[in-house]
């Protein structure tokens, strides 16, 4: 039987990324994710529900969402789930916890260009991070060519 352990997230940052080490040197970053989902009930009134979600990053991508994203910028994550558990050391019971190890993200522009908590990169070098090292031009690099062969 096949598995499938994907997972992909937009949403903005609820606080600015946590970056530390692991002993070899491994940059390792804690994001916390906040997604929102509207929508409208039976009786025309329209609801709203936050999702929060926390999220690891290793390596390069780790050091790249520490260095250009703050609190409230947007992120598009793809990674997969994975469980954590633990003893509670006050109470002895396990616990457990879901949580998402990325493996690829994009940078998400938004309406914020403002002051703090901006949620435009700041001179990122691209816009697009995965685990094959895979990155792609920012959109605004594009320019459209008026000889289209097709």
């Amino acid at each position: 039987m096949a598995n499938l352990n994907k997972v992909m997230l937009i949403g903005n940052l609820t606080r600015d990324p946590e970056l530390r080490h692991t002993p070899r040197g491994t940059a390792v970053a804690e994001l916390g994710l906040a997604i929102n989902r509207t929508w409208t009930d039976d009786q025309k009134g329209k609801q709203e529900e936050t999702t929060f979600v926390d999220v690891t990053l290793w390596g390069r991508q780790a050091e790249t969402v520490q260095q250009y994203l703050t609190k409230g910028s947007p992120i598009y994550i793809e990674g997969r789930l994975n469980l954590d558990t633990w003893d509670d050391k006050t109470t002895g019971q396990k616990r457990s916890k879901l949580k998402v190890i990325g493996e690829s993200f994009q940078f998400l522009s938004g309406g914020n260009k403002g002051g703090g908590g901006s949620s435009a990169p700041r001179s990122a070098p691209d816009r697009s991070h995965s685990a094959s090292g895979a990155s792609a031009a920012p959109a605004d690099d594009f320019q459209e060519e008026d000889d289209i062969p097709f």
